[in-house]
């Protein structure tokens, strides 16, 4: 192991395909002796890699001698209340938090109507999630459960510790299989989905979004004051970077007559300016090569038909923002 080592931790679980994917594209492609390997290599004798249960690495980059860099769901940092540093979205890994109530519950369709319904009829409303503090919030800002309860808290029960006074919205701490728990153990979930398929399959519907996520590269705020660290940081970043600027960006090639040339460049959008240069053995005929945005390449196919010669279009690995983080 190399003297100096960055200490980098993703997470195990549904997000391990999409970062080991996406570190692919960044040039840091994840190596594991067997399935079961918690510790994967990139190559790089001056990182040293970990796998965590996403809900745990924010709360693994606080302090010394902890990770010095992660990857979590910006839900998880919400809900820990980490004092780490995010420094970017890595726009992969979207997921919402919902409410969700069982199937065959006619005319409930907001947080209020369930509130309402549980104090008309007496009953304790048993919400299951995994997601303790972020409930909580969700509870206590709704103007329903003012009405109904003041300032008082739900009441939060975990195997270790039990806190909150209002026994009439009990919130129990999920492990897992979180909508497989109603109709028995509890009424409704609070829970992350992608899709919707499991929720659908256990006979559960949504009835609101509370937040949405998407997976975070993070650091240690004392890894971001060690100048080394700090260096390695933003190489690791710069990498990233480049494959979310990448996805959004096309790069593409074209040959146009002289008498054309400064048409097509006025018209092509640009990151900055394009490459121009003549082409050899040729008679009045010009290369172009530019980067453009996705998003940009429909409107301009007028435009290239009429004026250019054949066109090839690239998708782009990375496109390193190196002038960002000098």
């Amino acid at each position: 192991m190399s003297e100096k080592v960055l200490k980098l931790t993703i997470p195990k679980g549904s997000l391990q395909e999409d970062i080991t994917l996406f570190f692919e594209r960044a040039g840091l492609k994840l190596k594991s002796v067997s399935k079961r390997d918690y510790r994967p290599s990139v190559g790089d004798p001056e990182i040293y890699i970990k796998l965590l249960r996403p809900q745990e690495i924010p709360n693994y980059l606080i302090g010394e001698d902890q990770f010095d860099l992660g990857i979590s769901g910006i839900d998880w940092v919400k809900e820990t209340k980490a004092e780490v540093e995010v420094l970017l979205d890595l726009e992969i890994g979207a997921v919402s938090i919902v409410l969700c109530v069982p199937n065959n519950w006619e005319n409930i369709l907001s947080l209020d109507d369930i509130l309402r319904k549980f104090a008309d009829n007496k009953k304790a409303l048993r919400i299951s999630t995994e997601y303790l503090t972020l409930s909580v919030n969700y509870l206590i800002e709704n103007k329903t459960y003012k009405d109904l309860y003041g300032d008082i808290a739900p009441l939060v029960i975990t195997p270790w510790k039990t806190w909150g006074e209002n026994e009439n919205v009990k919130i129990f701490l999920s492990f897992g299989a979180t909508e497989a728990k109603p109709p028995e153990e509890v009424d409704v979930i609070i829970d992350n989905t992608s899709t919707g398929t499991t929720i659908k399959a256990n006979n559960l519907k949504i009835i609101e979004i509370i937040d949405t996520s998407t997976a975070v590269l993070i650091a240690n705020k004392n890894a971001l004051k060690d100048e080394w660290k700090k260096e390695k940081i933003k190489d690791i970043l710069v990498l990233l970077k480049g494959v979310i600027e990448a996805k959004k960006k096309l790069h593409i090639f074209m040959n146009v007559k002289e008498d054309k040339l400064n048409e097509v460049i006025l018209k092509l959008p640009a990151l900055k300016r394009p490459t121009v240069s003549k082409l050899a053995g040729t008679d009045g005929w010009y290369a172009i090569n530019t980067i453009i945005k996705k998003e940009e390449f429909l409107g301009l196919i007028p435009v290239l038909r009429k004026y250019a010669q054949g066109l090839v279009v690239h998708e782009p690995r990375q496109i390193l923002p190196l002038e960002e983080l000098q």
